[in-house]
C-alpha cells in the first residue's frame, strides 16, 4: 500500500507542463486530484517516475457558463460542482453524478478533467458527459484541438489525447429552455463503483421529445452511448410504453461481464430499470424548467 518512489514536480503554467512531458516523455502522469492515480501507485499497478501536478497552473478551475455553453476547466473539484447553484439549476444531471462520486472527502480532491481522463469506464462523468454532448478542450504547443466526448474516450483507460496534450477544459452546451437531465447509480455501498449507471438528458419540443441523449456507465469497456434508445425518442411523447421501450433499448446496448457486482443479465436489467426511471426524472425536471 505504499507507492514507489517517484518525483513530484509542480509547474506554474502549462508551458512548464509540457516541458515536463517533453523531459520525461515515458516516464511521468498527470496529476489533477490524483484521487484515481495514488491508489493504482499504492498497489503498484501504476509506477510513474515522476507526477506532473497540475493545481498550480492558473486559469484551470473555470465554471461559469459563455458563448453558449458551461466550461468546466479540468480542475474543477467535485465538491465544487456539488455546492454550485448553477450547476444544481440549470446542469441538475452532472450534479447528481458529483454527489455520488466515492465520498465527500474524495470529492474535495478530485477533479472532474482527472475523472474524464483517466477514462475509468466505472467512473461517473464518462456516461453522464456522453448524455450531455459535451466537448473537450485539449492543449499542447500545438495549440488548443478541441473533440467531441464520444471521439475522446477510447478505450479502458485510454482517450484520444496525446503524449504532450493536457486536458484543459470541458464543455457542456447550454441546455435549451425545456430540457432536463439526470444521473442514476445503482452501487452495493455508498462510495462505491456502479454496479451500472444510466445519464439522461430531454430536450423537448412542445410535448414531444426533439433530442435525447443517453450514457451508460461500468457496463462496457468504456461510457456506452445508447445510439438505438436516443433515436428511438426522438419525436415522441414519454409515455409509459415509450419510456419502457427506450430502456429495453439501452439495456439492449449495454455490454457488461460478469464479476463480484452480478452477473450480466443482472446488470443488463439494472440499465433497463434504471434508464427508465432518468428517464422519468428528467421529463420531470424538463417541465420544471419550462
Amino acid at each position: 500500500m505504499i507507492p514507489d518512489n517517484f518525483s513530484y514536480l509542480a509547474p506554474a503554467s502549462l508551458p512548464e507542463v509540457w516541458d515536463a512531458l517533453h523531459e520525461h516523455p515515458d516516464d511521468a502522469k498527470i496529476l489533477a486530484g490524483g484521487q484515481s492515480l495514488i491508489p493504482l501507485m499504492k498497489f503498484r499497478l501504476a509506477n510513474p517516475a515522476y507526477l506532473i501536478d497540475l493545481r498550480h497552473v492558473p486559469d484551470m478551475d473555470t465554471l461559469a457558463e459563455r458563448d453558449g455553453a458551461l466550461v468546466l476547466g479540468a480542475m474543477v473539484r467535485e465538491a465544487a460542482l456539488e455546492r454550485s447553484p448553477l450547476i444544481q439549476q440549470r446542469y441538475p444531471g452532472i450534479h447528481d453524478a458529483s454527489a455520488v462520486v466515492a465520498d465527500p472527502l474524495v470529492r474535495n480532491w478530485a477533479t472532474v478533467g482527472g475523472n474524464l481522463a483517466h477514462a475509468d469506464p466505472a467512473n461517473d462523468h464518462p456516461a453522464m458527459m456522453l448524455a450531455l454532448g459535451a466537448r473537450v478542450v485539449a492543449q499542447s504547443p500545438r495549440g488548443r484541438r478541441e473533440l467531441s466526448i464520444d471521439d475522446f474516450l477510447v478505450d479502458t483507460m485510454e482517450t484520444a489525447l496525446q503524449p504532450d496534450e493536457v486536458l484543459v477544459e470541458i464543455h457542456v452546451p447550454q441546455p435549451a429552455a425545456r430540457s432536463g437531465s439526470a444521473y442514476l447509480k445503482l452501487e452495493r455501498k455508498v462510495g462505491d463503483y456502479a454496479i451500472a449507471a444510466v445519464g439522461v438528458q430531454l430536450a423537448f419540443d412542445g410535448e414531444v421529445i426533439s433530442h435525447a441523449g443517453i450514457g451508460l456507465t461500468n457496463v462496457g469497456p468504456k461510457a456506452i452511448r445508447a445510439q438505438q434508445a436516443e433515436a428511438f425518442l426522438v419525436g415522441k411523447q414519454p409515455s409509459d410504453e415509450t419510456v419502457r421501450e427506450a430502456a429495453r433499448l439501452a439495456a439492449q446496448a449495454a455490454d457488461p461481464t460478469a464479476d463480484l457486482r452480478g452477473p450480466v443479465e443482472y446488470k443488463r436489467a439494472i440499465v433497463r430499470t434504471l434508464t427508465a426511471r432518468a428517464l422519468r426524472l428528467a421529463a420531470q425536471r424538463a417541465t420544471a424548467l419550462a
